[in-house]
This record gives structure tokens, C-alpha cells and sequence, in this order.
């Protein structure tokens, strides 16, 4: 039976960055091969840190910051959301993703909460 799950894929500082060019072919190579074998729901990029918000409800009070959030030294890029047997099947896919050798990918099972569980 097939699991979702959530692929957060993330900027990191060690990683190798692609040519242009090659990060577009990586790119639809991975998203073919997962179309082809019902992997793939929906995902997307996401703006850079400068557009950011942070929301937090403390004490009744909504409190909204803007980004950049100096303390981050990886940024959220993206998203996508995975069907596969199992996390390391997932994963697998995963590795053919660009962000993999320029970034780091963060791979979680989506769960019921826990009201839904039976």
C-alpha cells in the first residue's frame, strides 16, 4: 500500500551547485520518472527568506515578524509530496531530485492527527 510523503527540500552551504542547465535536466527527468510511476503530487519553490513571514500566537497576541531569519543557515527552497511503499523507497526517488547534491532533501511520513486515528 502506498504512503505519502512530505520531501522538504532545503539550501545548504556544502552542497554542489549545478549548472543551470543541468539542474533543468535533473529536474525533468526526476519529475518524469515520477509522473510515470504515480510518485509525484503536487510541490513547488518557494520565494527566499526576504519575503518570509513568522506567525505566533503567545498569550492570545498574534505576532507576525518578516523575515530573514539571520539564525538560519539552510533555507526551505521547496516541496514536493511523495507516494511510495516505504520512507526509504522515497528516499530513493529522491536522490535523482537536484536539490539533493546542491542542497540536503528531508523526508517525513505524513501521519493522521491524532483525533483521525482509529
Amino acid at each position: 500500500m502506498s504512503k505519502q510523503y512530505l520531501a522538504i527540500h532545503m539550501t545548504d552551504q556544502t552542497g554542489t551547485a549545478l549548472p543551470q542547465d543541468e539542474d533543468k535536466r535533473m529536474l525533468d527527468t526526476w519529475v518524469a520518472e515520477g509522473e510515470e510511476n504515480h510518485r509525484l503530487g503536487s510541490g513547488g519553490s518557494v520565494a527566499g527568506p526576504e519575503e518570509a513571514k513568522s506567525v505566533m500566537v503567545r498569550d492570545g497576541e498574534v505576532l507576525i515578524t518578516d523575515g530573514p531569519f539571520p539564525e538560519f543557515k539552510e533555507w526551505f527552497a521547496g516541496y514536493d509530496l511523495i507516494s511510495a511503499e516505504s520512507i526509504e523507497e522515497a528516499a530513493t526517488y529522491l536522490s535523482g531530485h537536484p536539490t539533493a547534491p546542491q542542497g540536503r532533501v528531508i523526508v517525513l511520513p505524513i501521519v493522521p492527527l491524532p483525533w483521525e486515528q482509529e
